[in-house]
């Protein structure tokens, strides 16, 4: 096996980053995390200040001395308000300003682990359903971030609440209530897409009650900066998509 790589997790303010040295110690690999600040408000406005050129250059500075091997832009929202197209200029103005290393975002995180879900040949797990914490405009455009992928939608939540610090105080009940009462049987795959969520101690409780694979920010984020790394580490315990057999190939 090849040396453990760093992750470098560019966070926003402060909710479930603890999420991170969670996963660092279960899968035996450094993932360091730099914050930056703005309002934690699900709005479109202050979400694509949150994630500007700027603010990630200045997350990306602040990781430099960790050396990291990877760097990942730890915000669904404030990567999918910029639609696709924005989204690709987003992780490619990151890796230059990261000094021209692998970087991606949690939205795209998403993407690929849908595509690595759904085998070979390059198609994704195609249907969905998303467990949003955000109100239903903002989860509306992570619909749109999808269905541009070739990933269908079958049903999607927006419970409306509005800042980044409220979600971060969700218990392990209310995440796996919001879960299970989203949760759509046509989907093969739910969603549940917001770094300020706390998921990661409790993934295969949640996947548990839906009875399918179930994504969540904080894993894909995590899983997404292994892939970008060339690097496999197989824990059941962060849920499906860290599973044996799962080719977590990189792109």
């Amino acid at each position: 096996m090849r040396e453990s790589p760093t992750v470098g997790i560019i966070y926003p303010d402060h909710a479930a980053e603890d999420d991170y040295p969670f996963a660092a110690d279960l899968l035996g690999v450094r993932i360091p995390v730099a914050h930056i600040y703005g309002t934690d408000l699900h709005a479109v406005p202050e979400l694509l200040d949150l994630g500007s050129p700027s603010k990630l250059a200045a997350g990306a500075a602040k990781l430099a001395p960790e050396s990291p091997d990877v760097v990942v832009w730890a915000c669904t929202s404030g990567s999918f308000v910029y639609g696709p197209d924005g989204a690709r200029n987003q992780v490619a103005e990151l890796s230059a300003a990261a000094g021209d290393i692998p970087a991606s975002n949690t939205s795209f995180a998403f993407v690929e682990a849908l595509r690595v879900l759904g085998g070979q040949n390059n198609h994704s797990a195609t249907r969905v359903a998303i467990a949003a914490s955000y109100p239903r405009d903002v989860s509306e455009l992570f619909v749109e971030f999808l269905r541009a992928a070739g990933i269908d939608v079958v049903s999607f939540t927006g419970a409306g609440i509005e800042t980044a610090a409220q979600v971060g105080t969700l218990t392990p009940d209310e995440v796996l209530a919001l879960a299970s009462d989203n949760d759509h049987p046509d989907a093969q795959v739910l969603l549940v897409p917001d770094t300020a969520m706390h998921t990661l101690r409790f993934l295969p409780e949640i996947e548990k009650q839906v009875g399918k694979p179930v994504l969540t920010a904080n894993q894909v984020s995590v899983w997404e900066g292994l892939r970008l790394a060339g690097y496999t580490c197989v824990r059941p315990q962060l849920g499906t998509l860290f599973e044996e057999g799962i080719d977590h190939g990189a792109r």
